[in-house]
């Protein structure tokens, strides 16, 4: 797969992981199409990270690396929740 075919899977991969995460954490979060795809891209990255330390699989390709998808939406409700818990301390400080 070439870099342009690597770059769309990314893209995709993110808006479903983005969107699956905003479905599956409670309360209502808005963003754009943009962020939601942000957050699959990092959650792949917190999804991979995890999966590193837990299994300790592709230790030759580091500790930063993508995951699937299945931990691409754990890795983005994971990001969801710390953002909110962000938000919410952030707003009850005003």
């Amino acid at each position: 797969m070439g870099i342009i075919g690597t770059v769309v899977t990314v893209i995709v991969v993110g808006l479903i992981a983005g969107a699956l995460a905003r479905l599956l954490v409670p309360g209502r979060q808005s963003m754009s199409v943009g962020m939601t795809i942000l957050l699959g891209i990092v959650g792949s990255f917190v999804g991979g990270f995890l999966g590193f330390l837990i299994f300790h699989k592709d230790a030759a390709d580091g500790f930063l690396q993508p995951a699937g998808i299945i931990g691409a939406v754990i890795g983005s409700v994971i990001v969801l929740l710390i953002a909110g818990a962000r938000g919410g301390r952030r707003s009850a400080v005003r």
